[in-house]
């Protein structure tokens, strides 16, 4: 009498029969040479420990005591102008309208000559830190801020540069910076996302791609948030289920759970099913939190008001939330698009722009610190790459791309506040003292955390991949 068939056997379709069938004696074969060379371990290349196989996202630790838990990145997509925000070039003032000096100058467009800042800067804090007027409130925490003026990229253009900065390379399919953090510290909240994504009004130019996971697993990329809505209905979409229970719910999951996981079972290479279980999860979980920490209506007055009325003071409270809540990494967009690219009007668009950050990035950092959040808490507020000292033509109204000399500042999380590193030419386009690759960020940040960005890695298609490729050094100076 045969056995009785289960629940496993009806997932055996003539596809895999064959699979099956062709492929097992090659891989018997394989088994014994890989077996020989000692190359059948399981897992990947962390030395990290921590982790549980079932949970992906469970607290970890890092290699090393971390100066910072949590991660919050400005990001201003674009390219906002270094000469007109943390790098000032009184020189452009003298050759105004005038060819530069500068025989290394190479721009993508054809321009019309230098063109001075129209905003004037100013010195802030205990060692006279010159920040231009756009930002004038963010520059009352100069000592909590550490302004990098020599950060330089690969290219002029928006796409591989913003892949550069978001996931450390600018042409292959890599895991976003979130992914990373995420997938070395996991999260200390199982009801939320470890790694949150703000940007009001759609997506920002190549989408998803800037926090995707790529080769790791699903569970580490980016939730999504359209951060122009007020009402949580709309900031996040089905949020509650009007037809059916939590408890319903529950079983109904528990059933495709366990049909999910025999499918699994006979394809463990398919990491989007993975993606697909977590991702059920974790939206089962987040009714019960997620409405709650979007929801600022219930933050007292005078709070609302530091941050400053519309869209990026909303976002940033939305943000502190989080943090609170366990929330691992937060990148906070401009927008949708490319709203920084002033190639013309850029007098009036980066104060456009600036005006709708400063109060609310100064009502967040001073937020922080009177929570006694911002030490273990690492700012980032910067853009792709900055912008020229040349106007384009026709006129004196805009910039061109510039990846040759831009400026980034870290805040909180064991950065040297009230501190200037490098710098750019005397007229603002190229780094040139203690140059700051992209890949050196990234070590630092992840330095920071507490990793040895050479260690904290993941075995993929027999490599140990990680942020910073083969590149990147950590810059101590940035250290407090």
């Amino acid at each position: 009498m045969p056995p009785p068939r289960t629940a496993a056997d009806l997932f055996l379709t003539r596809r895999d029969l064959l699979r099956r069938g062709g492929l097992g004696m090659g891989l018997l074969g394989l088994a014994g040479v890989l077996g020989d060379a000692g190359l059948l371990t399981a897992g990947d290349a962390r030395d990290e420990p921590g982790g549980s196989p079932t949970n992906p996202v469970a607290p970890k630790a890092p290699h090393f005591a971390a100066r910072a838990r949590r991660v919050v990145h400005l990001f201003m997509n674009g390219g906002p102008s270094q000469v007109d925000t943390f790098d000032p070039k009184p020189l452009l003032d003298k050759y105004h309208g005038k060819p530069l000096p500068s025989p290394n100058l190479r721009t993508e467009r054809k321009t019309a000559g230098a063109m001075r800042s129209p905003y004037r800067f100013q010195r802030y804090g205990k060692n006279g830190v010159e920040v231009s007027e756009l930002f004038a409130k963010t520059a009352a925490c100069i000592d909590d801020i550490c302004v990098i003026r020599s950060m330089h990229a690969d290219v002029p253009n928006h796409e591989p540069s913003l892949m550069l900065m978001n996931c450390g390379d600018g042409r292959l399919p890599r895991p976003s910076m979130g992914a990373w953090v995420t997938y070395g510290l996991g999260s200390e909240n199982q009801n939320l996302p470890g790694f949150i994504v703000l940007c009001p009004g759609g997506y920002p130019i190549v989408a998803t791609q800037n926090w995707r996971s790529a080769f790791l697993p699903g569970a580490y990329q980016g939730t999504y948030i359209d951060s122009q809505h007020t009402d949580v209905q709309k900031l996040i979409e089905n949020i509650h289920n009007n037809g059916a229970s939590l408890a319903e719910q529950r079983r109904q999951l528990d059933l495709v759970r366990r049909l999910n996981e025999l499918h699994r079972r006979e394809r463990p290479e398919e990491g989007q099913l993975e993606a697909r279980i977590q991702s059920f999860e974790l939206a089962y979980r987040m009714q019960t939190e997620a409405a709650d920490a979007f929801d600022i209506s219930g933050e007292p007055k005078f709070i609302q008001e530091m941050y400053g009325p519309g869209t990026h003071g909303r976002q940033l409270l939305i943000t502190r939330r989080l943090l609170e809540r366990g929330v691992r990494f937060v990148q906070v967009w401009s927008g949708g698009g490319q709203p920084w690219d002033s190639h013309d009007g850029l007098e009036k668009a980066h104060r456009d722009l600036a005006k709708g950050w400063d109060q609310a990035i100064a009502g967040f950092l001073k937020d922080l610190r009177a929570r006694g959040m911002l030490d273990s808490t690492l700012v980032i507020w910067g853009g792709e790459f900055g912008r020229t000292p040349v106007a384009e033509l026709p006129g004196l109204s805009g910039r061109d791309h510039n990846h040759y000399g831009f400026s980034t500042w870290l805040a909180g999380g064991g950065v040297k506040g009230g501190y200037v590193h490098g710098a750019t030419d005397e007229m603002g386009f190229q780094a040139v003292e203690n140059k700051v690759h992209v890949h050196d960020l990234h070590a630092t940040i992840l330095y920071l955390l507490g990793f040895d960005h050479e260690k904290l890695t993941y075995r993929y298609a027999g490599r140990d991949f990680r942020l910073t490729d083969v590149h990147g050094k950590v810059v101590k100076e940035l250290l407090a």
